[in-house]
C-alpha cells in the first residue's frame, strides 16, 4: 500500500497548489490513501466547513489537525459531524470532535489514523504518549496499517514520540513547524519516521505568512494580525510503502512540488 501524507495547508495559496499539483501526483506515484493536515487551510488559521468539504473533495481521505483547528468557531460543528476530519486524539474529554478512526479502502484494505498534538512549547493537554499507544492498540484489533500524525513543535518530543511509537504504528509523522526535515528514516525495521513533513502553501513566506508581518514582529516584538502571503506555492509530503498484512513500513520519500499561480 502506498500511502501520500501532505504537509500542512497554509491559506488558498496552499489549497489552489494542492488541487493543481494532487491528480499527477497520485497517479505518477499510484497512491492508494492520501491524508492531509488542514489546520492552517482557512486563511492561514484553522478550518471551515466549506473549506473541509473543498479539501475532501479533491480526492483526500482523511484530514488531521492540530491546536490551530480551534481557531474558527464553525469549526466546532463540522470536527463533531465529520467523521474524515481528525482533531488531536490528547484533547480532554468533551472536545469536538474525534482523534482517530479506521477508513476502509474500496478492496477492503483499512487504514487507521491516529492525530496527536506535542505539549512542550504548546498547550499543556493530555499525555500524547499515553493517548497515542492506547489508541493504537485499540485500531491495530481492526487493521495492522496505522498512521500517526504527531502536530508539535520541539524536535526532541517528536522523535521521542516516534521511538515510543515503533513497532506499533507504520508510521510517526511530524507536522506544525512548515519547514520539511531531512531525516526520513524506517525507525526498528517497521516504522516510517519524519519529524516534519512540510507545508503545503506560498514559498515566497515564512512559515505560509506573508514576510513583511513577519519579520515586522521580530523586529518590533509588537502583536502583528498575520496573514498568508500569495504567489508560488510549494508542496511537501512525503511517500509510504506499506506492507498490508504485516503493516511495517517498506520505505519513506520525501516529495516535494511546485506550483506558480
Amino acid at each position: 500500500m502506498r500511502i501520500l501524507f501532505i504537509g500542512d495547508i497554509v491559506g488558498r495559496t496552499g489549497r489552489r497548489a494542492l488541487a493543481a499539483l494532487l491528480p499527477e501526483l497520485v497517479a505518477a506515484h499510484r497512491v492508494d490513501f492520501t491524508i492531509a493536515n488542514c489546520e492552517n487551510a482557512a486563511g492561514g488559521i484553522g478550518i471551515t466547513p466549506r473549506i473541509g468539504d473543498e479539501l475532501l473533495a479533491l480526492g483526500i481521505d482523511v484530514l488531521t489537525s492540530g491546536n490551530h483547528v480551534w481557531d474558527k468557531r464553525e469549526a466546532f460543528d463540522f470536527l463533531a459531524t465529520c467523521d474524515r476530519v481528525l482533531r488531536p486524539a490528547n484533547y480532554p474529554p468533551g472536545a469536538a470532535g474525534r482523534g482517530a478512526g479506521v477508513y476502509k479502502l474500496r478492496d477492503g484494505v483499512a487504514v487507521g489514523v491516529v492525530n496527536l498534538q506535542g505539549r512542550v512549547f504548546m498547550r499543556e493537554i493530555d499525555c500524547p504518549f499515553r493517548t497515542g499507544s492506547e489508541l493504537l492498540m485499540e485500531l491495530r484489533e481492526q487493521t495492522p496499517i496505522l498512521i500517526v500524525d504527531v502536530h508539535a513543535e520541539a524536535t526532541s518530543e517528536k522523535l521521542a514520540l516516534g521511538w515510543y511509537l515503533s513497532r506499533q504504528a507504520s508510521a510517526v509523522l511530524g507536522t506544525h513547524t512548515h519547514v520539511q526535515t531531512a531525516d526520513e528514516r524506517i525507525l526498528e525495521g517497521h516504522t516510517a519516521y519524519i519529524t516534519d513533513v512540510g507545508m503545503t502553501g506560498p514559498s515566497d513566506s515564512v512559515i505560509g505568512i506573508r514576510k513583511d508581518l513577519s519579520i515586522a514582529r521580530f523586529v518590533t516584538q509588537l502583536p502583528q494580525r498575520f496573514e498568508a502571503a500569495s504567489g508560488p506555492a510549494i508542496l511537501n509530503a512525503v511517500l509510504i510503502d506499506i506492507d498490508e498484512g504485516t503493516g511495517a513500513a517498506r520505505s519513506i520519500e520525501r516529495v516535494v512540488a511546485y506550483h506558480d499561480e
